[in-house]
């Protein structure tokens, strides 16, 4: 099978999409569209976030966070909040169609429209490598995204990042059972 090199980026399928969301200084809501983090711990979640975004600088004041799942329904809008600097643009949060709620966990809002959410507190963050670390103290579900009791991957429809042409697809299509499946090769 022949391949073709891309050299050393950061391409891996799938990224998730995920809307961290902070407190302004002047009690208004912000978020940021962000691909680069994933859970790190059992109770741990871990992004790339440079130094000189809002959103950062929220967080560092706050030292809270929430990171909600973005999903097909509102893909136009968390691409939106990344595109957009709030460094530049005030209120780019409502100006996507968002509305929040205040986190009852941490000092953060929590994006109504975005079924699934991570309230984080901050544990460290190094802006030479970027690198941000928070512990997720509490995760909360829309009941509309659930069936019988537990959530349903295909009324939250997260969507994933193909780094690879710059596109949003959405997941849902099960293919398997997790710690089950690959006893069968036992």
């Amino acid at each position: 099978m022949a391949r073709k090199d891309f050299g050393a980026k950061p391409y891996t399928y799938p990224q998730p999409v995920f809307i961290l969301a902070t407190y302004n200084e002047d009690g208004t809501a912000n978020a940021m569209n962000a691909a680069w983090g994933g859970i790190s711990e059992g109770n741990e979640i871990s992004f790339c976030i440079s130094a000189g975004h809002k959103t950062t600088k929220n967080f560092q004041r706050t030292g809270a966070f929430t990171v909600s799942m973005a999903d097909a329904k509102h893909v136009a809008a968390c691409d939106y909040v990344g595109i957009v600097s709030a460094n530049n643009v005030a209120g780019k949060l409502e100006k996507a169609g968002f509305t929040v709620k205040k986190s009852a966990n941490v000092d953060a809002p929590i994006i109504n429209e975005l079924a699934v959410c991570a309230e984080c507190k901050v544990k460290s963050y190094d802006p030479e490598s970027c690198r941000l670390v928070a512990e997720i103290v509490n995760v909360s579900v829309d009941e509309a995204a659930m069936t019988d009791g537990k959530v349903d991957v295909a009324k939250v429809q997260p969507i994933t990042f193909d780094p690879f042409n710059n596109e949003y697809y959405v997941l849902g299509e099960k293919v398997g059972n997790a710690f089950s499946d690959g006893k069968n090769l036992k």
